[in-house]
């Protein structure tokens, strides 16, 4: 199964309540900061959510 390296690339401020608690879940706190997730559905929807605060990378 392929895996999705996430990185947050802006900030929260401003954004609302439903993107704020999608980049908690994935675990990103702050800009810069990078984690590995499987590519699976629940993460594909938060992703979705917050599309433009994040940059998606697939990694094999």
């Amino acid at each position: 199964m392929a895996t999705l390296k996430i990185t947050q690339i802006k900030g929260v401020v401003g954004a609302k309540k439903n993107q704020k608690d999608s980049l908690r879940s994935l675990g990103l706190k702050r800009i810069g900061d990078v984690v590995e997730k499987e590519d699976r559905p629940e993460f594909l929807g938060m992703i979705q959510a917050v599309s433009h605060l994040v940059e998606v990378e697939e990694v094999n």
